[in-house]
Order: C-alpha cells, then structure tokens, then sequence
C-alpha cells in the first residue's frame, strides 16, 4: 500500500529525502540548495513550502513539493507545483493524478484560489484539466510553459 506523507511528519529522514529529490532534479552542484530549501520547509505553518513524498513501505517511490516561486521569471504567480517525480515501476498507475489532486487540496487547505506549475512535458497536465497560460523563461533563459488550475 503507497502512503503519502509530508516531509515534516519524517523529520528524522530529512537527510534521506533530501538526497532523493536532489537525486531526481539536482546536478552536481546544487545538493545544497535543495539541502537548505528543504530544512527550511520544516515548520508547523500551514502555507508553502512543503515537500511530499510516496512510499511503499520503506522504499520512496514520488515526490511533489508546493513552493512560493518556481524558479522562473513569472515571480508574479504563486504557489507553485513542483518538483513531480514517480519512480519507474510505479507509472501508470495514477500516483501522479493522486499527488496533483493532493496538492490541490493542500494549496486550496492554504488558503490559495489557483496553483501554477512549469514545464516541457507535452500533454500530461491538460489530461488533469491544467490550463495553458504562457510561455516563461526559467533563470537559465530556458524557455518553458506556465500552467494554471483554479482551486
């Protein structure tokens, strides 16, 4: 059975699940930013950030995070979807539809009226009923696409 928990109800796995997000979107150089970005979402306070993650007994299997920014030049939007990922073996099954409806109910929970989120994938956010918004840029100068859902 997959259980999805928020990074601060395993607090003593800090280390670990850091290491797992950063081993999906991080590069060589950046463990510490998903480091201190991660440790500084640990507070009782019910807004963003928060970081999510799915297992399967003891092994992760996903991840999402709620952010305040995404690191893109739209800093007028917030909160942010972020950071998905489902490992391999587990696709296929909805654990994405699962954490995109979990994070809706979270940033609505917030107090939020719309999420955004920024991606290349083509055809996976409109199936979840995402909108389209515009192009963006991300703090590269990459370009990517901006997606909106009212809550």
């Amino acid at each position: 059975m997959i259980e999805l928990f928020e990074l601060n109800d395993k607090k003593k796995s800090l280390d670990e699940l850091t290491a797992y997000v950063w081993s999906k979107w991080g590069t060589t150089s950046n463990f510490s930013f998903y480091q201190d970005c991660m440790l500084h979402s640990l507070t009782k306070s019910s807004d963003v950030p928060k970081f999510y993650f799915a297992a399967d007994g003891e092994k992760v299997v996903g991840c999402f995070a709620l952010l305040r920014s995404e690191l893109v030049s739209r800093q007028d939007l917030t909160p942010w979807f972020a950071c998905l990922f489902v490992e391999e073996e587990y696709r296929g099954h909805s654990l994405g539809a699962k954490f995109l409806q979990y994070a809706a109910e979270e940033a609505k929970k917030f107090g939020y009226e719309k999420l955004y989120l920024s991606t290349s994938l083509e055809n996976y956010y409109e199936k979840y009923n995402w909108e389209y918004m515009a192009d963006c840029n991300y703090f590269n100068g990459e370009k990517t696409k901006v997606y909106g859902k009212e809550l």
